[in-house]
């Protein structure tokens, strides 16, 4: 079938490093996601001892999921109608003002919110309610701000592999940062460096020179078809539809992060450092692979790769599950975080290539209902499941999912099972 890239006569794996707004750029969303995902660990650690129930981390998903879900596809038309550095600015803001709540609410004083009654997580799930708004509207304005960053689209493929490396080695460090910093300093100073880290990124996203939107292209649209035309973009693109629904149920059914505290409690028994290090595997196996993949970028049947990865993931997610061995635990969800990243970057590259510019925003919202919001979705079916079943049986049976769902696309997608993104050469 047609490339969906372009050739070029000699491939620089740094490309795209050498522009300085995208350096910027990569530099703000560091700080970014090691600040949430330090919340991310603190706030899971937080509530399941506030309450040792699985279910409470499976809602942790929830409360962040609705709210993002619900502002997406209007958060994807503004992102095609306003400045959309502002609106990163400004939805960093909204998450800097979340991070300081939870570190008033860690404090001496804040902690008499959270006395055992019968509402004592709920100042907590408020916090990841609102971050889960300015989630909702950060989503497609960081999605279709970054290509704008580039010169052209011969860069794109290289930005996208650095910009998923980045943000998987981001993703290593800030929950090992978040397990040592609960271990030693306390939950208060870890809420703390994550609000300085989303400070830095405020600043950064600040310093970014401002592009003007890509010029829309037909008649101007009214409120409901606007918000509605990403939904039809990705309906009408077999391809692009595969791939995503391929990457949603896998990690709506497959992902077993959610409860990593009960597996560090009450199986592996590792405690809060523990955790770190196991909220950190699935990224060191990300952060390697897409690396990997700069240098040697994945081209001749990209499609195939993408379903034997999803189902490489199934199985290693299985794995963990009846693993009681840390060592052996840590090693199964460093291949979940190998196999992740392959799915992220074949997802990214697709989207990326085959949406016009104008509508990256509400294309883009799409994806985050069905791709993000799922982390948070796949959580809350993790926990219900944990409290059905137990914690090792639903996870097995998410894995045991992803399999099945790998399955009925290879059967049924026959152009994703085609496609092959080996450049077309002049």
């Amino acid at each position: 079938m047609p490339s969906p890239a372009s050739g070029t006569a000699r491939h620089d794996p740094y490309a795209a490093l050498r522009l300085p707004d995208f350096r910027r750029y990569l530099l703000a969303r560091i700080s970014l996601t090691l600040a949430t995902r330090i919340m991310g660990l603190v706030i899971g650690w937080q509530i399941f001892k506030l309450t040792n129930d699985p279910l409470a981390l499976g809602l942790i998903g929830l409360a962040e999921a609705v709210p993002s879900i619900g502002v997406s596809l209007y958060a994807g038309h503004v992102a095609d109608s306003v400045n959309r550095k502002n609106i990163i600015v400004a939805t960093v803001g909204g998450l800097l003002l979340c991070a300081v709540a939870l570190w008033l609410l860690a404090s001496p004083a804040g902690g008499q919110l959270l006395s055992r009654d019968a509402f004592y997580t709920l100042p907590l799930y408020a916090v990841i309610f609102v971050s889960g708004i300015a989630r909702g509207f950060m989503g497609p304005a960081t999605f279709s701000f970054m290509p704008q960053l580039l010169p052209g689209r011969e860069h794109l493929a290289n930005a996208i592999t650095w910009n998923s490396t980045t943000w998987q080695a981001a993703s290593v460090v800030g929950p090992a940062i978040g397990g040592y910093l609960i271990a030693h300093l306390g939950i208060a100073s870890a809420y703390l460096t994550a609000t300085v880290l989303l400070a830095v990124a405020l600043l950064l996203f600040a310093g970014i020179a401002p592009r003007p939107l890509p010029a829309p292209v037909g008649a101007k649209e009214d409120l409901k078809t606007s918000v509605l035309s990403g939904i039809r973009f990705i309906w009408g693109n077999q391809l692009i539809m595969a791939a995503i629904s391929l990457d949603l149920f896998a990690v709506l059914f497959g992902g077993a992060v959610a409860l990593l505290p009960v597996f560090a409690v009450d199986i592996l028994k590792v405690g809060a450092a523990g955790l770190g290090h196991l909220e950190a595997a699935p990224a060191v196996g990300s952060v390697l692979m897409a690396t990997l993949l700069t240098y040697f970028p994945l081209r001749r049947h990209a499609g195939r790769k993408l379903l034997w990865a999803v189902a490489g993931f199934g199985l290693a997610t299985i794995g963990f599950a009846l693993s009681t061995n840390i060592w052996l635990s840590l090693v199964l969800l460093f291949f979940t975080g190998v196999f992740d990243s392959v799915s992220v970057i074949v997802r990214s590259t697709l989207l990326h290539t085959f949406t016009p510019e104008h509508i990256k925003g509400r294309v883009s919202a799409v994806n985050n209902i069905f791709i993000g919001s799922s982390n948070e979705i796949g959580s809350f079916e993790s926990g219900a499941a944990a409290r059905l079943m137990g914690t090792v049986t639903s996870v097995v049976f998410g894995g045991t999912m992803t399999l099945i769902v790998v399955g009925l696309t290879a059967l049924k997608a026959d152009k994703l099972r085609r496609l092959d993104m080996t450049p077309v050469k002049e």
